[in-house]
């Protein structure tokens, strides 16, 4: 049921952003050196390597690390703080998820070289999870968050999923790229919604 949701959505978005998908191509090929897209090796399903893409936000001389790592400001493109504030950098997953590699809702994919991330979800199960182009961790945190604090909220997600979570998160992730709330706020409602279910 999930992976005919992913595949009919992927298609019907596909079509839909395409217009919107070519002049994002096209800015990235003219503000900056380089390939339009940037490939990179990630963690997937029961820890198997796949490639997954964006539109390229950062220099190509960038080091390839985690980006709460990285001091973004010094490798961004003249467009790339839009691009990943706006999320417009994600689009071409997509493709990740039409081939199946990714569902539209689960754990973000872990870097290669993210090994206490990787080991963490292992320990707890969530390496046997589809990863997503949004999933609760990101709603909740997104980068803010620790590799504890990732691994927990996926680890909740893993217990608790269901179509309607997905689209419950499909809906927050929305909102929170249109209006870019703090994630402060975004916390606040999750752990009361928590402490509504536990009561």
């Amino acid at each position: 049921m999930k992976r005919l949701f992913d595949f009919t959505m992927a298609c019907g978005l596909a079509l839909i952003l395409a217009v919107p998908l070519l002049l994002v191509a096209l800015a990235v090929r003219l503000t900056s050196r380089g390939p339009i897209l940037y490939w990179s090796d990630r963690v997937g399903r029961d820890n198997r390597i796949f490639r997954m893409p964006k539109f390229r936000s950062m220099r190509i001389d960038t080091p390839e690390v985690a980006s709460h790592l990285l001091d973004s400001r010094k490798w961004l493109t003249p467009i790339g703080q839009f691009l990943r504030s706006s999320s417009l950098d994600e689009l071409p997953q997509l493709w990740c998820i039409l081939k199946g590699d990714m569902s539209f809702v689960g754990p973000r994919p872990a870097l290669f070289n993210q090994h206490d991330l990787i080991e963490m979800r292992t320990k707890c199960g969530v390496h046997k999870l589809t990863p997503g182009l949004t999933g609760w961790a990101q709603i909740l945190g997104r980068d803010e968050f620790s590799s504890a604090e990732k691994t927990a909220a996926d680890a909740w997600y893993a217990a608790h999923r269901s179509l309607r979570l997905d689209l419950e998160i499909i809906l927050r992730t929305a909102l929170n790229v249109v209006h870019r709330d703090g994630t402060q706020a975004v916390v606040a409602a999750a752990k009361a919604r928590d402490n509504q279910r536990a009561a």
